[in-house]
């Protein structure tokens, strides 16, 4: 399988940019250059994340969210498994 990564993806099953074998992969993302590990949903063309707001979650139970805007970078985990 390629590493390329779509231009926009979510964690979100009900999202239309929902990718589970992505996801379960490992996909890393850097915002404004700092390794961010709760972001929701992300867009590289537009330059902006959904990130989660602390453990609040809206009256449905979903998740609160804020979308913030900056630079993107996206890329597949490495599967660094160390044995002891």
């Amino acid at each position: 399988m390629t590493d390329t990564l779509p231009d926009r993806l979510s964690a979100d099953p009900n999202s239309p940019f929902y990718n589970e074998e992505l996801l379960n992969r490992g996909v890393g993302i850097r915002f404004k250059g700092v390794e961010k590990d709760n972001i929701l949903e992300y867009c590289i063309s537009e330059q902006w994340v959904k990130v989660t707001v602390s453990n609040t979650v809206k009256r449905d139970g979903t998740p609160m969210t804020m979308k913030l805007s900056g630079s993107v970078e996206a890329y597949v985990k490495e599967n660094t498994e160390e044995t002891k």
